[in-house]
């Protein structure tokens, strides 16, 4: 995923009878950087009125708190189709635009790609908003075909949910609409194909119909039971399971910096760790992890440390990564007005060592560093993207140390920031109240104060990795 910069666009008005122009992503790896850009492919009617969101790539927050997260789980390729006008990054931002809550959302998200058709492979959207939280799983209909097929459930109020690149909605019981969406073509799509016999004795499962390889790779189902068995241990899930819940009750009640800490994970501390087997002999002459173990390597030095079967082709992959773009965090809280409830938790790079800054869906502008493209432009200071990839590229050469040195600027900054909330909460509600524009101003400047901090702070890290570890690689 391209890293752009982050987006704040406003809440419009539009003339009766406007379109807007549909686009798709258009991949260009012929130069030394990756680059994309937007395809037009036709247009759809307008709305009156859209709503304002921030987004990176995909639509990440509204000005309702209403969150979208993504990931990708390809699906059967045989369902992808060209026949169409909405692609993944455009629902995000059609659904964000036009929807106050997240079933809402799913609804509006649904009847458009049923109307002007999905192409794209199989993704899955996490939906919330200040009560609910849904996970949408989509699939094309077949190439040469025009819809899209779609189902939605909605994860317990006390329960959470794991997604990692694979399908999770199973068994549809859409006589509950409270916990179930889905498109009318649902199972009939599966049935004409013969992935699914309605006589056949076994119910309908949305996973096993149109993403049956995401459980059998452990490059998902690894990562589903890690992150089950990190927020709920009590369950004792088994690493080598293929079929998880689709949500649990957490054994802790779940905040933001759990969530971070989940995304900084590499599987160390269990059998799964790649690296945990390249060792060296410390000044006690003890056999410890060497300080060179790298679990950031690409693909094609995974089948050095193979494990257990689990290192592929594709590769068993932990939460963090280090070809990751950016990394986000949602909170929607109902108990404080729209602008200072949501907060989009925004992390550049690798989430290993990110740091988060809060980005109410209140504020009216991004520091210019966060508004600048560095990734397909080059290196440049003025993008904020660089300093904390910088810090990713360099830490990984030397982990075992450089880590320490991450988490010394990074731990600390993160704890005050979220510490901060608190006081922040009740400063922006009073203002808002009294004077909305007074709050949203206060937001905007507490945002931009997060981020200038994050920013500088982790040049500064750069270079004091680079000093430091000169002449010990």
């Amino acid at each position: 995923m391209q890293a752009e910069p982050l987006r704040l666009v406003p809440r419009a008005k539009h003339r009766k009878g406007a379109e807007v122009l549909m686009t798709r992503r258009q991949d260009d790896t012929s130069g030394p950087m990756e680059r994309y850009g937007r395809k037009p492919v036709g247009a759809i009617p307008q709305v009156e009125e859209t709503f304002g969101y921030l987004a990176p790539a995909y639509a990440a927050m509204n000005e309702f708190q209403v969150a979208i997260g993504e990931s990708t789980f390809g699906g059967r390729p045989e369902l992808e189709t060209a026949k169409g006008l909405i692609d993944c990054e455009t629902l995000t931002r059609l659904m964000l635009e036009r929807a106050r809550t997240a079933r809402e959302a799913i609804r509006i998200g649904g009847r458009l790609i049923e109307t002007h058709g999905w192409i794209d492979t199989g993704e899955a959207l996490t939906v919330a908003d200040p009560r609910e939280v849904w996970v949408m799983e989509i699939i094309g209909p077949g190439k040469d075909a025009a819809g899209a097929v779609w189902a939605a459930q909605r994860v317990p109020d006390d329960h959470v949910s794991v997604v990692a690149n694979a399908a999770r909605i199973g068994e549809l019981r859409l006589d509950a609409p409270d916990f179930f969406m889905a498109s009318p073509n649902v199972a009939k799509v599966a049935e004409e194909r013969g992935w699914w016999d309605p006589k056949g004795g076994t119910p309908f499962r949305f996973y096993e119909a149109y993403n049956p390889d995401g459980r059998v790779e452990f490059a998902s189902t690894r990562r589903e039971w890690r992150a089950l068995d990190l927020l709920a241990p009590s369950l004792k899930f088994q690493p080598n399971a293929n079929v998880f819940p689709f949500s649990v009750k957490p054994d802790q009640p779940v905040g933001p910096e759990k969530i971070m800490e989940i995304f900084r994970d590499t599987f160390e501390g269990t059998d799964f760790d790649m690296v945990k087997n390249i060792t060296t002999t410390d000044a006690d002459g003890k056999t410890v992890k060497s300080p060179l173990a790298n679990p950031f390597m690409p693909y094609d030095m995974n089948p050095l440390f193979k494990i257990n079967g689990g290192w592929g082709a594709r590769g068993e992959r932990p939460m963090a990564r280090w070809y990751c773009m950016y990394v986000t965090v949602t909170q929607s809280r109902a108990w404080l007005p729209d602008p200072a409830g949501g907060i989009l938790w925004f992390g550049y790079s690798n989430p290993a060592m990110a740091a988060y800054v809060p980005l109410y869906a209140g504020i009216t502008a991004l520091p210019e560093e966060y508004r600048t493209d560095g990734r397909t432009t080059g290196f440049s200071r003025r993008a904020a993207w660089w300093a904390f990839n910088r810090v990713a590229t360099l830490a990984a050469h030397r982990w075992g140390d450089m880590r320490k040195d991450v988490a010394a600027v990074r731990d600390p900054m993160q704890e005050k920031l979220l510490a901060s909330q608190k006081e922040i909460d009740e400063e922006a509600a009073k203002l808002l109240e009294k004077n909305p524009a007074a709050g949203r101003a206060f937001l905007t400047r507490k945002s931009a104060d997060a981020c200038n901090e994050a920013v500088n702070a982790y040049w500064n890290l750069g270079d004091h990795l680079w000093t430091k570890y000169d002449e010990k690689w």
